[in-house]
């Protein structure tokens, strides 16, 4: 018995708050899980963090590939796989989709090779369920402000790529994916969420 939950999205459109979110109500009704997010998660992971997100940094689209999926492997083998083995739940703030949407459809990449570097990554550990906040970049950035990372200062045209990615992605799994528009007010978008996974926790037992 396990559960693998990944919020997605693009830049401002509140996954991290809706994560915590659900993060804070299961532990409210004492189901074991653990909120991690990406890149990150590991000591190795949030130096790699840093370096991906420093505005001043000029990094190759390949070694943006390769240094996302340094840090994933560290995670899914230091904290997703074991965590999911207890039968805990796991959150994760991103995941390997964020890769096939930003490096993929973002910056042009082979999808071939995203693929295989995904699938070396997670061990092919895949989560049980997406959840992705549906924002247009427009508004995501206007509600960031100002620009803080290297993702934030790209081209709107970018952003607009990925958007269309993840509706892509989205679309080609319906059963695994919750697109919710990140429109809505916070609350009514976390209720969205919590009779999804709901649903999932009387699925596999945790209720």
């Amino acid at each position: 018995m396990s559960l693998f939950i990944t919020f997605e999205g693009g830049e401002g459109c509140g996954k991290s708050t809706q994560a915590n979110g659900l993060y804070r109500k299961l532990l409210r009704k004492n189901l074991a899980a653990v909120l991690i997010h990406e890149p990150g998660g590991t000591t190795l992971g949030e130096q790699i963090r840093k370096t991906l997100k420093r505005k001043t940094e000029n990094i190759h689209p390949q070694t943006e590939l390769l240094l996302f999926a340094a840090s994933r492997t560290q995670l899914v083998a230091d904290v997703i796989q074991p965590t999911l083995k207890e039968g805990k739940i796991v959150i994760c703030d991103r995941f390997s989709h964020s890769t096939t949407a930003y490096q993929g459809y973002g910056r042009g990449l082979d999808f071939a090779t995203v693929q295989m570097v995904n699938n070396l990554a997670t061990q092919n550990v895949t989560p049980n369920i997406v959840i992705f906040l549906d924002l247009s970049p427009e508004e995501g950035l206007a509600r960031r402000g100002k620009l803080l990372d290297r993702f934030e200062l790209q081209e709107l045209s970018f952003h607009r790529q990925v958007r269309q990615g993840y509706l892509k992605m989205a679309a080609e799994e319906p059963d695994r994916w919750l697109v919710v528009d990140a429109t809505l007010p916070r609350k009514k978008i976390s209720e969205i969420i919590w009779e999804k996974v709901n649903h999932l926790l009387a699925e596999k037992g945790y209720l």
